[in-house]
C-alpha cells in the first residue's frame, strides 16, 4: 500500500467530517462556500512556486508554502463538492 502524504490524510479526515457526498447545505450556504476561491496573487505565486518545484530549487520555507497551498486547495475542493451536491439536491427537490 502507497504511503499517504501528511497532505492526503487531512484531506482525508476532513472529507470524513464534512461528507462531501451529503447534499445537506442550505442553498444560501452552498452558494457562499462556491464563491470562495484563491485571489490573483495567490495564484501568480503558486504557479511560481510550481515553476522553482519542477525545477528542483524549492528552499524549505517555499516547500512549505507550497503544501500550505495544497492543503488549503483540497479542503476548498471538498467543501464545494458539498456545495455542488447540495445545490443539485435542492434543485431536484423543486421539481
Amino acid at each position: 500500500m502507497p504511503t499517504k502524504t501528511p497532505i492526503q490524510v487531512e484531506a482525508s479526515i476532513l472529507s470524513r467530517v464534512i461528507r462531501p457526498d451529503q447534499p445537506t447545505l442550505p442553498r444560501t450556504v452552498a452558494r457562499e462556500w462556491l464563491r470562495l476561491g484563491f485571489d490573483e496573487s495567490d495564484k501568480r505565486r503558486m504557479r511560481e512556486l510550481a515553476e522553482k518545484a519542477r525545477r528542483g530549487v524549492l528552499t524549505v520555507n517555499e516547500q512549505a508554502e507550497a503544501d500550505g497551498y495544497e492543503r488549503v486547495g483540497s479542503w476548498l475542493g471538498i467543501l464545494q463538492s458539498k456545495a455542488r451536491r447540495s445545490l443539485r439536491q435542492s434543485s431536484v427537490g423543486k421539481r
